[in-house]
């Protein structure tokens, strides 16, 4: 360090050995300082080499959560995003007319009641319609009494499935579950009716703040709701492809493709941050294509039997049912809005 002299005029009067005396002084004073300042740095820099490498790690929990999602110009996300569910809704309703037409038409229409789940999916499918075409943000009451409608109508049909297993001859045999009225069929209306329900709810929503679904972010409440219908649907695929002995290897397909994306989308809907959403995404959209393609797999089915095609009277009636396999398509869709809704809002 440089030290500065002092002007000629202003050391006037001062003799030499004065002069020397004060600046042995002010060297002295100064490298005392010196002394001081370093034994102070190194007592402290001691402690902290000791404290610093022991300081714990960042938890999970202490790192900050992901920024949301910019929204794209145009209609809000929870329009967006209730319009996707209105489409698997109707996916789900599609799939339940057909299948119990052709159900309840083998069963001859016995109980008059039988007509009940072809009424409602079938204005479930009308509600669906008007609801992806509605660009407006409030719920709409006639879709909300029909998705209502559709969803008591499962429950019913539910409890008319368990009588009919349980007056058979050996009540709940293994043989009843195969043979008898499919026990968890009707309970696809009543995915629809609440895929419906929330797709209501998520539109009547502030479009400035994230959508709530009683209370609770929308967005995990819609995916929650979805892995719980795969797996319902998983076990009903389970218990009629063991009834056929899985004879052929991709009947294995829907008994292990789906749960994976059901467990997925269940850690998407119970994490806030970390949740594996891009690998959840994918098995969710090979979820939707196996259930286009499992209709094809059910139509090979039915050409196999004996007669194929050109019996398709009576083949279609017994073979695998072709309109079963799109449930796991409209549930998949209703997962993959869930995780967009999640991202935009960073609810999830």
């Amino acid at each position: 360090m440089r030290s500065a002299t002092l002007p000629r005029e202003r050391v006037v009067g001062v003799t030499p050995t004065g002069g020397a005396a004060l600046g042995g002084l002010a060297l002295i004073g100064f490298a005392a300082l010196l002394l001081a300042r370093r034994s102070a740095v190194a007592k402290t820099a001691r402690p902290l080499a000791r404290v610093v490498p022991k300081l714990p790690e960042p938890t999970r929990a202490a790192r900050p959560l992901p920024e949301p999602r910019p929204q794209p110009p145009g209609l809000p996300a929870a329009v967006r995003v209730g319009r996707r569910l209105n489409q698997a809704s109707g996916v789900l309703a599609v799939a339940v007319l057909l299948d119990s037409a052709v159900e309840h038409y083998r069963g001859s229409f016995e109980n008059k009641a039988m007509i009940s789940p072809l009424v409602s999916s079938a204005l479930s499918i009308a509600a669906s319609l008007h609801g992806v075409a509605d660009r407006r943000v409030a719920a709409h009451r006639a879709r909300d009494t029909v998705y209502a409608v559709a969803g008591l109508s499962g429950f019913v049909g539910t409890g008319f499935h368990l009588y009919n297993i349980g007056k058979r001859p050996g009540g709940f045999s293994w043989l009843n579950l195969f043979y008898a009225a499919p026990i968890g069929a009707p309970m696809a209306l009543t995915l629809s009716g609440m895929l419906g329900f929330l797709a209501e709810r998520v539109r009547d929503n502030d479009p400035s703040e994230a959508p709530l679904v009683l209370g609770f972010p929308a967005g995990r409440a819609v995916a929650a709701l979805a892995a719980g219908g795969i797996l319902g649907t998983v076990g009903e695929v389970g218990l009629l492809h063991f009834r056929g002995s899985f004879q052929n290897p991709a009947m294995f397909l829907p008994v292990t493709v789906p749960p994976a994306a059901a467990v997925l989308l269940g850690c998407c809907a119970a994490r806030r941050d970390g949740a594996p959403r891009l690998l959840t995404r994918w098995w969710l959209r090979a979820t939707a294509l196996l259930g286009i393609v499992g209709v094809g797999f059910h139509a090979f089915g039915v050409a196999r039997a004996m007669g194929g095609w050109r019996n398709w009277s009576q083949n279609l009636l017994n073979g695998p049912p072709l309109p079963a396999p799109p449930s796991f398509t409209g549930l998949s869709l209703a997962g993959l809005a869930a995780l967009r809704l999640m991202e935009e809002h960073a609810d999830g």
